[in-house]
């Protein structure tokens, strides 16, 4: 089978920001292979993309070798040209609770796959970074020449990721870009996961009646990124001709918005009657952030084209959708700031994201 666009390989295609990404790329006609073991990807984010003759799904670990994994791939007469890696653990609290595993999934799986990058001569590998790697920032915006001081594992593995892909790129010549990405939100964030965002949390505990719980006074401030302008963002990065000499790019709405702020947005949205409870506020949480994204937009024109307000919309809407308690409720007469259901309890979960 033989397709006129460039094939694409997406790791970890199948998660929250994978599956828009490989969307992206199927609508703007080019094919694309998906390696994901499914241990935080769904295979039901990929359900439409399934359809297209110009997808393929390998369940498969990175880390376990991609030489081998992709060796019988033969399905399609071109080969792949362009990687986006965007496996791994996300985590920074699990990274702190297994640092081995963090350093196994997260720095191990880019070694693998720059490597594979370097044999068969991909044109570019665009990395999903992390504004993990700024750790707690004494000014903002967060700048990319300013110094990295990741706080845990996890930062310190993406910022280690990113000097590999630095290293490939000057010493191998494979082009590479590194986008940090900032606090990404939208459909498809599962709120089951322990490590998922805040909004995504605090969503699910709104329409549910939960408690809404914010460690600290909430006066913490966030950059929440639709997951939409992402996807869009390193899509355009892959296949722009402006990138792929190691940069290192924040994507982010260039926003701040304060936790407390958020969940007040929250609870208006969803007509809730969900209580803000204040925890302590947890030791090393970064308390500012706010990304400086004139570089993304100077290298491939990256801009927002979704509002807070909007993609709260959206997301709440997909998260009705997912909640069948809350979805079969008739809420279209109820008043905002009414009870629509009985209080579930407290969600003792993370409330923040960093």
């Amino acid at each position: 089978m033989v397709f006129t666009d460039e094939v694409v390989l997406v790791t970890g295609g199948a998660g929250f920001i994978g599956s828009h990404v490989v969307e992206t790329l199927l609508d703007r006609g080019h094919s694309v292979i998906v390696i994901d073991n499914l241990s935080m990807g769904k295979i039901e984010n990929l359900a439409e993309c399934r359809q297209n003759p110009r997808f393929h799904l390998i369940q498969a670990n990175i880390v376990d070798g991609i030489f081998h994994i992709l060796s019988s791939f033969d399905r399609w007469d071109k080969p792949i040209s362009r990687i986006i890696h965007l496996a791994g653990q996300t985590s920074l609290t699990a990274s702190i609770t297994n640092p081995f595993e963090d350093l196994r999934v997260n720095y191990g799986a880019t070694a693998h796959v720059l490597e594979y990058a370097r044999s068969v001569g991909a044109k570019k590998v665009v990395f999903a970074s992390s504004a993990a790697v700024y750790g707690d920032l004494i000014s903002l915006p967060a700048c990319e020449s300013m110094p990295p001081a990741p706080l845990a594992p996890y930062g310190i593995n993406k910022l280690t990721s990113e000097y590999y892909l630095d290293y490939y790129y000057r010493v191998q010549g494979v082009p590479t870009s590194c986008l940090r990405f900032f606090n990404v939100f939208g459909p498809r964030q599962d709120p089951r996961n322990p490590y998922s965002g805040v909004i995504s949390k605090f969503i699910s505990q709104s329409l549910m009646d939960q408690d809404l719980l914010i460690f600290g006074d909430g006066l913490q401030t966030r950059d929440f990124v639709f997951v939409g302008d992402i996807a869009r963002g390193v899509v355009d990065c892959c296949f722009s001709e402006n990138t792929g000499q190691a940069e290192k790019m924040n994507l982010g709405q260039g926003m701040e918005t304060s936790v407390q702020d958020l969940a007040l947005q929250i609870l208006n949205l969803t007509g809730s009657s969900s209580r803000i409870l204040h925890l302590p506020s947890r030791s090393g949480e970064i308390i500012h952030s706010r990304a400086d994204i004139r570089l993304a937009q100077e290298k491939f024109g990256f801009h927002c084209e979704t509002t807070l307000t909007d993609g709260l919309a959206a997301t709440v809407s997909w998260t009705r959708s997912q909640l069948p308690s809350v979805s079969a409720r008739d809420s279209s007469h109820v008043q905002p700031g009414l009870r629509i259901g009985k209080r579930a309890g407290a969600m003792r979960a993370e409330a923040t994201a960093i």
